[in-house]
C-alpha cells in the first residue's frame, strides 16, 4: 500500500533530479523535453497536494498558516508554470526562468519535509491516504496532456529571425522581378 508521504518525497526526488538535467542540457530541445516533463510533475504533484493531501493534514495538526504558505507557494509555481509555457529555449530569459522555478520548489520541498511532514508522520492514516493519492495519480496522467506551448509558440527573437528572412525573400523576389509582383 503506498504512503503518502514517501509518495510526496519520491515526486520530490524526481523534479530536483530534472532540476539538475536542466542545468546539464545544452540543446535547446533537450532544455524543452526537461521543462515539459517538469511541468507534467508539478502539476501532477500539485494537484494530489491541494486536493487530498493538504485539506487531509489540516484535519489532523493545528498547521493552517503553514499549509495555507504551501498553497501560496504552489500558486507561485503556477505562475511561473504558465509563463515558462508560452516560451521556447531560444526565449533570452528560458533558462532564468526555469532557475527561478526550480528555486521556488526546491525552497518549497524544503520547508515540507523539514517541517510539515515530521509533525505529521504518525498522525495521519498515511497508506488510506497513499491509496487515494495513488488513484488520483493515475486519473491524471491518463488525462491528455494539454499543448504546453514550449513547442510551437515562437519566441520574439524567433519571430523576428523569421520576419527577416521573409522581408529578405521578398526583397529578392522584387529585385529579380524588376518590381513587379
Amino acid at each position: 500500500m503506498p504512503n503518502a508521504i514517501e509518495m510526496l518525497r519520491e515526486d520530490h526526488r524526481k523534479v530536483k533530479q530534472l532540476f539538475d538535467e536542466f542545468e546539464d542540457a545544452e540543446e535547446s530541445q533537450a532544455k524543452e523535453q526537461i521543462v515539459e516533463t517538469t511541468v507534467r510533475e508539478l502539476e501532477v504533484h500539485a494537484a494530489l497536494e491541494e486536493e487530498i493531501f493538504y485539506p487531509a493534514a489540516e484535519k489532523q495538526i493545528n498547521e493552517k498558516e503553514s499549509i495555507d504558505e504551501a498553497r501560496e507557494e504552489h500558486h507561485v509555481v503556477k505562475l511561473i508554470i504558465g509563463e515558462l509555457k508560452k516560451m521556447s529555449a531560444d526565449d533570452e530569459r528560458y533558462d532564468a526562468k526555469y532557475k527561478v522555478l526550480s528555486e521556488s520548489v526546491k525552497h518549497h520541498i524544503e520547508e515540507e519535509e523539514s517541517e510539515l511532514f515530521p509533525k505529521l508522520e504518525g498522525e495521519l492514516d498515511a497508506e488510506g491516504l497513499g491509496t487515494q493519492m495513488e488513484t488520483r495519480k493515475q486519473e491524471l496522467q491518463r488525462q491528455p496532456r494539454k499543448r504546453s506551448g514550449v513547442r510551437g509558440v515562437k519566441s520574439r527573437k524567433s519571430r523576428a529571425k523569421t520576419a527577416r528572412k521573409t522581408s529578405g525573400a521578398k526583397k529578392a523576389r522584387r529585385k529579380a522581378t524588376g518590381g513587379r509582383r
